[in-house]
């Protein structure tokens, strides 16, 4: 199943690190989150992405090239003006070797999501596929996300999560006195749009009447889906963050170095630890507008082939 990634965004509430470079190349535990997030769906047996870029985007294909072709250690033949991958000294290869295919399509620097993904409608009208964004980690099951998906026969699926929040409740009467205070909870009470969406080819047609460059995707797009009963939600019980701000990213470089990354999910489990289970309402229903928040969070050698569009 092909995967879309949005890759073309400003970054702007990320500056610090945004001005230097487009935000799915800011990297956690020295690999930028584009990698983090096509590993993920990799572990899952989908390899196929298209990425939509925008904002630097020839920095991504750069990253892709290389990463392509230059990752590990090499042998340059000059006679013959090739390069070739070189085992190590014990005899392995240094990276992996997924086979991924990558399409990098020029979806313009001001254009919004929803325009983004028109644009993208010539790679991904085969079949059904994946959507996410560029900047969010997550151990959602996609097996099980697509597997609801299929269950309910409807066109578009968005995976809805409970954001990791960096602000203290309180909880107080009707009269206004305090009872509680809740220092930075893990979560907050509200789902929200999480991304790793399911789609079906038909969405194309759908939301062509309100969709154009100018259009995010999390909004008219989005609504048209729910307005017509073909936007159901799937329930991600486990981690989910998005690298919105500096602090969110300091916090995920602090859990990768601890080796408390649960979204790493091509690692084989620690000490015998499984990853957190996700859950599947039996009684799938619409979106409704009270339900979830469409808006995401506080904002609406060889192994991998690429090709520039």
């Amino acid at each position: 199943m092909k995967v879309a990634i949005f890759a073309g965004g400003k970054g702007s509430r990320l500056i610090e690190e945004t001005h230097l470079r487009p935000k799915p190349l800011v990297e956690i535990g020295g690999k930028p989150l584009l990698w983090h997030i096509m590993q993920h769906y990799s572990a899952y047996g989908h390899d196929h992405f298209v990425l939509a870029l925008g904002y630097m985007g020839a920095a991504i294909k750069k990253y892709m090239a290389e990463l392509s072709q230059y990752e590990g250690n090499l042998r340059v033949d000059f006679t013959t003006r090739e390069i070739f991958g070189q085992e190590n000294s014990t005899g392995d290869f240094d990276v992996p070797n997924p086979p991924w295919i990558v399409d990098l399509i020029d979806t313009g620097i001001e254009t919004m999501t929803g325009g983004r993904l028109q644009m993208l409608r010539h790679y991904l009208s085969d079949d059904t596929f994946m959507l996410t964004y560029g900047d969010g980690l997550s151990d959602v099951d996609l097996d099980k996300l697509v597997a609801f998906h299929k269950s309910h026969g409807r066109i578009a699926t968005m995976t809805v999560v409970n954001p990791h929040t960096t602000f203290g409740h309180l909880q107080f009467d009707d009269s206004g006195r305090v009872l509680d205070f809740v220092e930075k909870p893990d979560s907050a009470r509200n789902l929200i749009n999480g991304g790793f969406f399911v789609l079906e080819p038909q969405i194309f047609d759908l939301i062509e009447d309100v969709t154009d460059a100018t259009v995010m995707w999390e909004q008219s797009p989005l609504r048209k889906l729910m307005e017509q009963g073909e936007l159901m939600a799937y329930q991600h019980d486990g981690f989910w963050s998005c690298c919105d701000h500096l602090a969110d990213k300091r916090r995920l470089e602090a859990m990768w170095a601890s080796g408390n990354r649960p979204w790493a999910t091509w690692e084989a489990p620690k000490n015998g630890s499984q990853a957190p289970q996700m859950r599947i309402d039996a009684s799938p229903a619409p979106v409704k507008s009270g339900d979830a928040g469409i808006g995401r969070g506080s904002h609406p050698g060889e192994w991998v082939r690429y090709r520039s569009i």
